[in-house]
């Protein structure tokens, strides 16, 4: 934990701010820990592409109506994202459709 707190900028959170957070992540799987006398070593359980995708679809669903085109549409129209950054998203569902047609 201690670790993980030199990581953070200042002002740093509270020791058991991350304490809870750590404790939390682990009672749903995503670390795990093994006891090293009274400290405890936190590695993780899930792959992070793993855990963010769970998110997305749950935050789609929850939130879009279970619609990815509800939520593209809200991503590309409400935040500040420029031209440039709009034509690598093109190119990225471009080059997964391409794939996918394979």
């Amino acid at each position: 934990m201690n670790e993980l707190l030199e990581m953070y900028p200042e002002p740093k959170p509270a020791s058991t701010t991350i304490a809870t957070l750590l404790k939390r992540m682990a009672d749903k799987g995503y670390v795990g820990y093994e006891q090293l006398g009274r400290s405890r070593r936190y590695y993780p359980l899930v792959q992070k592409s793993d855990y963010f995708s769970r998110h997305i679809n749950n935050l789609i669903t929850k939130y879009f109506d279970n619609s990815p085109a509800n939520f593209a549409s809200f991503f590309t129209t409400e935040t500040d994202l420029t031209e440039e950054q709009l034509k690598e998203l093109q190119q990225i569902v471009e080059q997964e459709l391409h794939k996918r047609q394979q």
